[in-house]
Formats: C-alpha cells, sequence, structure tokens
C-alpha cells in the first residue's frame, strides 16, 4: 500500500477555481488512482478515476467538463483541477489508490484524510 496526502483545499467563491494534489509516499505507478468526496450527511461520491498509465480518465457526470484530474507518475502526484466550482461542490475531498481502475469506492486500499473544499454562493 502507499500512504497518501491531499492538499489545495479551501474556500472559494462560485464560479471559482482550486488545484488539489495528492502526493504518494511510495511509487504508485502501477496504481490505479481516484478522487472521492463526501459532503455532511451524505455517501462518499465518486469524482474521477485514473489507470495506472494515465490516458484512460472517468469522471462523474456532474463534474464532467468543469474537473480535470491528471497523474505524474515521475513524482508519485495526482492532481483536480476544479473550474466553474459550484456550492454543490462543497465536500471532502479523499485521494485514493488501489489495484482495480475502478469508480467504486471499495476497490481502492489506500486512501488519503482528505481535504475541505467549501464553495459559498
Amino acid at each position: 500500500q502507499v500512504q497518501l496526502v491531499e492538499s489545495g483545499g479551501g474556500v472559494v467563491q462560485a464560479g471559482g477555481s482550486l488545484r488539489l494534489s495528492c502526493t504518494a509516499s511510495g511509487d504508485f505507478s502501477r496504481y490505479a488512482l481516484a478522487w472521492f468526496r463526501q459532503a455532511p450527511g451524505k455517501e462518499r461520491e465518486f469524482v474521477t478515476a485514473l489507470n495506472w498509465s494515465g490516458p484512460s480518465i472517468w469522471y462523474a457526470d456532474s463534474v464532467k467538463g468543469r474537473f480535470t484530474s491528471s497523474r505524474d507518475n515521475a513524482k508519485n502526484e495526482v492532481y483536480l483541477q476544479m473550474d466553474s466550482l459550484k456550492p454543490e461542490d462543497t465536500a471532502t475531498y479523499y485521494c485514493a489508490a488501489g489495484g482495480l481502475y475502478s469508480i467504486r469506492a471499495s476497490d481502492y486500499s489506500s486512501w488519503g484524510r482528505g481535504t475541505q473544499v467549501s464553495v459559498s454562493s
């Protein structure tokens, strides 16, 4: 397993942008990576997943066209560029790594502690 640490969260007005980063303690080049989010009182929700080589990326319909994810295996980092943010994007965002390229949280074995994103209207 790898250790993951997210950063880059904060407070932003609707329509603004934030860039989240996730740094791994070990080599995650062979792992699928994903971002999930969880708002208070709601279940954890899939945001995006990247396969181990990078070219294939899934996005949830709710963020498609606004969020862009990418990975840099040489730096052991994964990123989530969030543009045109909406109040409903407010949540704690988690980075995850696993052996299966999937939209299901249960398929990811390593998780960061999360970073808070708050979007004001």
